[in-house]
Order: C-alpha cells, then sequence, then structure tokens
C-alpha cells in the first residue's frame, strides 16, 4: 500500500494570504468604483533593467547558433556568473571564492531545499515573526522546531539563549516580514552560539542590497568565524527584479565541516541528483547584474523602492505609529494603533480607505497586533495610500 509523509498533515493551512484575497476580492466585487492600493504585495513592480534584459536577449541568440549552442548547464552554475557573483563579494570587503558559490533558480528553493542533506532529528531554531518556508520546510521532514522571540522590547531582533539548544538556526537579516537588522555584534552573537553548540546557521541575506548603514552587516561571512558554522543564501529576486527570472545563489565555504562531513560536497552531490541547474539566458541576464552598467541599473530601481519605504515610514513618524524597518529594508512592520488587532486593522484599511497590507499574525505568534507593509509598489500610489492613512488617522 502506498504511503504519503504523514508530517504534511501538521502543516498549518495557508489561510493568511487566501483570506486576504477572499475578502479584496469581495470588497473589489463590492465597491467596483473604488481605487484600491496593494501595499502587502512582496513582489517587485518595476521592470527587469535594460541591460539584464539586453544580456539574457544574446543568451537566447546564442543557444540558437550551432557554434554557441549549450545543453545542461552545470549543476553549480557557470563559472562567469560565480566570478561575478565572487567579485560582487569582493566589492564590500567579503572574500568568497567563485567555488563556494552555487548558483540556484532562487533562495526559496535552497531554503526549502536544504533540509534534504540534513538528519530529521535535528532540533530546528527559527525567529518568530518568521518567513513561513523555514517552518513548513521543516515540518515537513518531521523536525522539532523551537523559536526564539523578536518582540517589540528587543525591536524583533531575537538573540539567542545559551541555554537553548539548537542543531540549525535560521536568521534573515534585513528581516522579512520585520525589516528588522542585526548589527555586526548581534550577527557575532549568533555565530559565537553556533560555534560553542556546533550548530549551523542557514543566513537568508535575500535583502542585502537595501543596506545602507554601515554597521549592519551585508553578509554573514563579514563575521569572524562565520565559515565554520553558516551557510548565506541570497536572490535576485528584490536586488534585480528576478521574482519572475528566477535566480540566486548560496554560499557554502569549502572548510565548513559538520559531523565529520563537509557541507560542500553533500550539497552539491544533493544538486546533481535533483537539480538541472538555472537556465544559459537566465544565468547571463544574472551576471549582468554584477556589471558596471548593472549594478547602475539595478541600485536606481532599489532607490525608487527605498525611496517609498522613507515614505511610509515618515508618514508612521508623523502619526506617531512604533514601526520597524523603513531604513536598510523594503519592509514596514507597524504596530496596529488603537490595540487593534492585525485582521482587525486590515479590516479598518480596506474598508476605509482601500488599502491592503498584510496581518503581521500570519507570521507567528509575534506577529499578532503588527502589520506589514511593503515598497514594492508604485510611488503614486504609495503616496496616495500615505495621504488617506494621515486623514483617516486624525479624524
Amino acid at each position: 500500500m502506498t504511503k504519503v509523509n504523514k508530517n504534511f498533515e501538521n502543516l498549518v493551512p495557508n489561510y493568511l494570504f487566501a483570506d486576504i484575497a477572499k475578502k479584496t476580492n469581495e470588497f473589489i466585487k463590492a465597491n467596483p468604483d473604488k481605487k484600491l492600493i496593494r501595499l502587502g504585495i512582496g513582489d517587485v513592480t518595476l521592470p527587469l533593467a535594460p541591460v539584464v534584459v539586453e544580456a539574457m536577449k544574446k543568451g537566447c541568440d546564442e543557444l540558437g547558433v550551432k557554434e554557441t549552442f549549450k545543453g545542461y548547464p552545470d549543476y553549480e552554475g557557470y563559472e562567469f556568473l560565480r566570478t561575478a557573483i565572487s567579485d560582487y563579494y569582493k566589492s564590500f570587503g567579503v572574500n568568497v571564492s567563485a567555488d563556494e558559490i552555487l548558483v540556484n533558480d532562487g533562495a526559496k528553493s535552497d531554503a526549502g531545499n536544504i533540509g534534504d542533506i540534513f538528519a530529521e532529528d535535528n532540533v530546528i531554531l527559527v525567529t518568530d515573526p518568521v518567513y513561513p518556508v523555514y517552518v513548513d520546510s521543516n515540518i515537513m521532514a518531521g523536525r522539532k522546531i523551537l523559536y526564539a522571540d523578536g518582540t517589540e522590547e528587543n525591536n524583533f531582533c531575537a538573540m539567542p539563549d545559551p541555554d537553548v539548544k539548537a542543531d540549525i538556526i535560521y536568521l534573515c537579516s534585513p528581516n522579512n516580514p520585520t525589516g528588522a537588522c542585526l548589527n555586526k555584534e548581534q550577527l557575532k552573537a549568533w555565530v559565537d552560539y553556533a560555534n560553542a553548540n556546533n550548530s549551523l546557521i542557514i543566513y537568508d541575506a535575500a535583502y542585502e542590497a537595501f543596506i545602507t548603514e554601515d554597521d549592519i552587516p551585508r553578509s554573514i561571512m563579514e563575521i569572524e568565524g562565520a565559515r565554520t558554522c553558516a551557510i548565506e543564501m541570497c536572490s535576485l529576486s528584490k536586488t534585480a527584479g528576478f521574482t519572475g527570472t528566477r535566480c540566486g545563489y548560496t554560499v557554502i565555504p569549502k572548510e565548513l565541516e559538520l559531523d565529520g562531513t563537509n557541507i560542500y560536497k553533500l550539497w552539491y552531490r544533493r544538486l546533481s541528483t535533483k537539480f538541472n541547474g538555472v537556465s544559459y539566458p537566465v544565468q547571463c541576464a544574472a551576471a549582468a547584474v554584477f556589471s558596471e552598467e548593472g549594478q547602475k541599473q539595478t541600485r536606481e530601481n532599489i532607490a525608487y523602492y527605498k525611496e517609498n519605504a522613507k515614505i511610509i515610514a515618515d508618514t508612521m513618524d508623523e502619526l506617531g505609529i512604533k514601526y520597524t524597518g523603513g531604513v536598510n529594508s523594503p519592509y514596514i512592520w507597524l504596530k496596529c494603533p488603537n490595540n487593534m488587532g492585525s485582521w482587525e486593522f486590515f479590516d479598518y484599511l480596506l474598508n476605509n480607505i482601500y488599502v491592503v497590507g498584510t496581518p503581521g499574525e500570519g507570521f507567528g505568534k509575534n506577529g499578532a497586533g503588527w502589520f506589514r507593509l511593503t515598497s514594492f509598489g508604485d510611488r503614486e500610489n504609495t503616496i496616495e495610500a500615505m495621504n488617506r492613512l494621515k486623514s483617516l488617522m486624525k479624524k
């Protein structure tokens, strides 16, 4: 008899975004004349940079010529892209060699699949609020999950508890959903904790390109001791608008060994079995992101989103609403005013000013009473939404 993975039955049904869509669609149907503004979206809205598009076109053209045709790509990614990524790290003072970089089809894939190479009895530690992939992928594997509390009191920067023992730790900074950032001292504390406990940190740096402050590390590899306890995952989704194009990368230091096993070699073995690599045109496009012109053009888009974030953050300041994020991050994580619950505030905004955000409780118990807005919308709509909010809250 065929048996299924019963661990899937332990997953909490994802009612959050289904409920958001349901409520939003019902509102649109009942109010077709109202202009709805979506600030809950986690997807980008600006197009790919021109130099990136041209590189992708060129890559496609090369596939149409016998002399330059490419078949299966290298499992770890073409050397030209890995070298470009390595040079990018060097641009902010971090030494990561090209042969420590593995190209993927987006950080979410590796974040969800990295558990394949680790035993099921590893204890997992995540911060709460949390990006759901970290939790769900480990529930699917039947692992025990512990939570480090991010709260208003610690500005949603959870720190390690020496009395709590975990084998694998997931960190995301700048954080999704809270926008909170670990400074160098805080991240060093996590690295020291991991090394002291022979633990692994899986570090999600998907939003590093939004960092502007010097004390906020853009890579965990900046921290002394990280190379013996950490894997870093990064993505071009928000950096360069690759949410639909799909490309990212994982950094595994060659010296990283756990349980007597080299982690790079183990992950490469998994890749060669379950992954055929990222397509040549997409890797050409990704390499263009790291070119001088590519950096100029993509950073113009990032600056656009950062200005949107500032507009939202300035509005929170004007209204006296507590928040994290807004700087170094595309997310603004705000405390619902007047002691409203997350869903209560969602309905309040939707029904009064026709603005959609994301209730915080969908990211964990510590998200109750908090709300996420994103800066990935259109500038005109972002300004209009904030003007509507100011008018509503000042009544």
